[in-house]
């Protein structure tokens, strides 16, 4: 967790917010609230909401495994909690299984809940962020060793916001990704549905030469609004992106 830290979470905090860790299980997030709104009873909430909806998670995979396994399209069993309805929904949106929203839905999930307590929020969960701000900020792209990793990032205004901002890797980390892109960068108001574009449009890039066709990609699914794909030097761009040197 050191190295990932040092080189892709410290690059979204924020210096006018107060960040906390919360794990539970696999997930793992880094949460940022206004400081006024800080304090323990706000991090204890913070951890029970996590547990609220991996449990529900849990409880649907336990009847229908076929949610956590497949890695085509999905429709859910009628009863279906609405996050594994969601999931499903952004998968089939991007092309893929449900499971490739996991960490944008439950980032999402959890940080709609904290609006209740603080009017800015940043969640982030393996890469994966969900966002809602009063201030403009800048996201920085961590791009394991390609020479472009934390030299760019996303600029994001209130108006942008809530939004969903998802990475996917071929190089980095441990999510499942059949490309070999250094990083796939999706936004949508949707985090579920920015987290499964990533994954489907990161599928996509063998080489450079396939980049401008993931960004088109990407940018023709119903609800994304940008997208960014960088692999070793090469970097290509379509939507509503503000793409700003670090």
């Amino acid at each position: 967790m050191d190295y990932l830290e040092r080189d892709y979470r410290l690059r979204h905090r924020q210096d006018d917010l107060a960040h906390f860790r919360v794990a539970v299980g696999e997930t793992d997030l880094d949460v940022g609230v206004r400081k006024d709104r800080y304090g323990k009873e706000l991090v204890e909430l913070t951890e029970k909401l996590v547990r609220k909806y991996r449990g529900q998670l849990e409880e649907y995979i336990g009847m229908d495994p076929g949610f956590l396994k497949s890695l085509l399209p999905y429709h859910t069993r009628p009863g279906a909690p609405p996050i594994a309805v969601t999931m499903a929904g952004a998968g089939r949106a991007a092309g893929v299984g449900p499971m490739a929203a996991v960490a944008g839905a439950i980032a999402e999930a959890v940080g709609r809940d904290l609006l209740k307590y603080s009017r800015d929020v940043i969640v982030e969960n393996g890469g994966d962020i969900f966002l809602r701000t009063r201030r403009k900020r800048l996201i920085g792209i961590f791009a394991g060793k390609s020479v472009l990793s934390n030299r760019v990032g996303l600029e994001i205004r209130p108006g942008d916001t809530p939004a969903g901002i998802c990475t996917s890797s071929g190089t980095v980390g441990h999510s499942l990704s059949f490309g070999c892109a250094d990083a796939a960068v999706i936004v949508s108001p949707s985090a579920p549905l920015a987290d499964a574009a990533a994954t489907a449009t990161g599928n996509m890039v063998r080489s450079g030469d396939d980049l401008e066709e993931a960004v088109e990609f990407a940018a023709s699914i119903p609800g994304v609004t940008g997208a960014v794909v960088i692999l070793g030097d090469r970097l290509a761009v379509k939507g509503m992106i503000r793409l700003v040197p670090l």
